[in-house]
């Protein structure tokens, strides 16, 4: 048998199984590392689409949006400034996370994660 008979010196026996190293298959749970609280597709979900809700917004995201959690879901609220306090509408629920408008000024929320 040459080299390049069954690709890259590895036996016909052993093959490629196309997974080597991190990501993809299912190792560790299917979850990648530091993954932290995880909300499931078929897991209800903390807030509802049309609902309002008053937030903490405590991070901003790449995007520029403001980031807030209610019950650790996490909700990207358009507009929103890290310390703001602010009511919010939901305007999408995915399985991960939430989007939502700025609809007025919300009361102080003790931070919780």
């Amino acid at each position: 048998m040459s080299f390049n008979d069954s690709g890259f010196g590895e036996s016909p026996r052993q093959g490629y199984s196309g997974n080597r190293g991190y990501g993809g298959g299912r190792r560790f749970g299917g979850r990648r590392f530091g993954g932290g609280r995880r909300f499931d597709d078929d897991r209800p979900k903390p807030v509802e689409t049309g609902k309002e809700y008053d937030v903490s917004i405590t991070e901003i995201s790449r995007k520029g949006d403001g980031i807030a959690r209610v019950e650790g879901f996490v909700i990207f609220v358009k507009g929103g400034q890290v310390g703001q306090n602010a009511k919010v509408k939901i305007t999408q629920v995915g399985g991960r996370f939430a989007t939502a408008d700025v609809v007025g000024e919300g009361t102080p929320q003790p931070a919780t994660e």
